[in-house]
């Protein structure tokens, strides 16, 4: 047996009841009378007594400890805030855009992007199928460069059609448009606030090719960032119509 296991016994309870187990065998064999039984009885229930109240005083001082440790752990993470904007490299750029038109809601814009990283039908059903058949989703506004309509007629539009909930996504507001931003701005369920998925054209976070450009890096904006109002007033001002821009 170990030492510590040994010591860490309540060897004062043990004592008590050995002694009261004994006293009271003593006093059925008749060798003790009663006059003696009862100091020894109690004499225990004090000796329990003490232990009882011991014990509840360590119990009221660990509850104590367990009570400023929670409140340095609120403090503590009251004072970690959360990136405003956090980068997405190549092997998460499925997986979060996914999740991301998975948990949005409302009204989305998709600004200025590549519609060629949509030709390919695996790319189409993980990166804008799960938007389009988004039951929380009212609607989706395409804001486009004018070089594009060609590849929105031909492939992106008819594949739209055929998702469910088709009929939420407007008619795209064609522009010639210079800026190479591009993001995707929604309201998100997952965090009950507005966020943003950022790319830009050109390296390195577009990767360029003969048939399509591909994002190679993105970035995921947060409901807390400041970059939020201004990405919806660029939406709104190069497309003409004007979405509530978050809190800032």
């Amino acid at each position: 047996m170990k030492p510590n296991k040994f010591l860490s016994y309540e060897w004062d309870a043990i004592a008590g009841i050995l002694a009261a187990v004994t006293a009271i065998i003593l006093h059925f064999l008749h060798i003790l009378d009663e006059q003696v039984v009862l100091p020894i009885v109690l004499a225990l229930m004090a000796l329990l007594f003490i232990n009882f109240m011991r014990h509840t005083r360590a119990n009221e001082l660990t509850a104590e400890q367990v009570d400023r440790t929670e409140h340095a752990l609120r403090r503590i993470q009251a004072a970690l805030r959360a990136p405003d904007i956090a980068l997405i490299g190549p092997r998460q750029i499925r997986s979060v855009s996914e999740e991301f038109a998975r948990h949005m809601k409302g009204d989305a814009i998709w600004f200025n992007v590549c519609l060629s990283m949509y030709k390919p039908q695996p790319l189409f059903d993980v990166l804008l199928r799960p938007a389009v058949e988004n039951p929380m989703v009212t609607s989706i506004q395409f804001v486009l460069d004018e070089g594009q309509k060609d590849l929105w007629q031909s492939v992106v539009q008819p594949r739209i059609a055929a998702c469910a909930g088709a009929s939420k996504v407007r008619e795209p507001h064609w522009y010639s448009l210079d800026e190479n931003v591009s993001f995707i701005l929604a309201d998100s369920r997952q965090s009950d606030g507005t966020e943003a998925l950022l790319s830009f054209w050109g390296e390195p976070f577009m990767a360029r090719s003969t048939e399509r450009d591909v994002p190679r890096y993105i970035f995921h904006v947060h409901k807390h960032s400041d970059l939020l109002p201004h990405l919806a007033e660029l939406a709104s001002s190069c497309a003409g119509f004007s979405r509530a821009a978050p809190p800032a």
